[in-house]
């Protein structure tokens, strides 16, 4: 599960659920679209949105332990599977279309679809002291959702990056992330990644941009992304001067 609350201009989603590792199975992701879902209603222009979570964990990815409940390596399984795949794309294309900016502050690991989740916000702050970034698939003996390959080449600029990242499973500390360009930046503890995830939302809404502006520049942003999502741009004026 999630919580979302509203401190001045900014929103606070906050990972609960899943377990320890904040694993998304269909409960938790129903719980991540109903509080985007809440924050796109509710902002004005100048919101800003964090995303955090309890614990060493950010997000473990998907919850296999949920999949296999079904039967190991069964059909039924990969089915369950399958079928968070699917759920989990509408969370992609919320943030991607949230009328807002939008920070992932990682207190703890990041890993596969728990990964993808941070990725999908505009801006990543993550503590060096603990925590990883990881795209267990090869590890693991899974392909890469539609989805997952094109917000790897939406987000991460250099192919060597890339390439580590899903052709190696890499596991990735804060600096080296920020030396590949893959998150923003380091902090030497999770108190000071949120703090430093507040000041950099409390710079964002004193802009007091038009949120619906600043989603569609977005969109426009990642063509390829949006493709995979099937979200469409639109044109949007909302200048007086113009």
């Amino acid at each position: 599960m999630c919580t979302l609350e509203k401190r001045g201009d900014i929103f606070y989603l906050t990972l609960t659920g899943g377990g320890e590792e904040h694993r998304l199975n269909p409960t938790v992701i129903a719980s991540l679209r109903s509080a985007l879902r809440e924050a796109r209603e509710q902002s004005t222009r100048g919101s800003a949105l964090i995303t955090v979570a309890d614990g060493k964990f950010f997000s473990n990815g998907f919850d296999l332990a949920w999949a296999q409940a079904a039967g190991p390596g069964t059909a039924a399984a990969r089915d369950r599977l399958d079928h968070m795949v699917s759920l989990f794309k509408p969370v992609v294309a919320d943030l991607v279309s949230l009328p807002m900016p939008t920070i992932a502050a990682l207190t703890g690991h990041a890993a596969a679809a728990g990964m993808v989740l941070a990725l999908s916000h505009d801006y990543v702050l993550m503590r060096s002291d603990r925590g990883v970034l990881y795209m267990s698939e090869l590890d693991i003996g899974l392909t890469f959702p539609d989805y997952f390959t094109a917000i790897m080449r939406s987000k991460v600029g250099s192919p060597a990056a890339r390439r580590d990242v899903m052709l190696k499973a890499a596991k990735l500390r804060a600096t080296e992330a920020v030396a590949m360009g893959i998150i923003d930046s380091a902090y030497d503890s999770a108190q000071a990644v949120l703090e430093a995830a507040v000041r950099l939302g409390g710079e964002l809404v004193k802009r007091k941009w038009n949120g619906e502006i600043y989603a569609e520049i977005r969109k426009a942003l990642y063509p390829e992304l949006c493709g995979m999502l099937g979200l469409t741009n639109k044109v949007v004026v909302a200048s007086s001067r113009l």
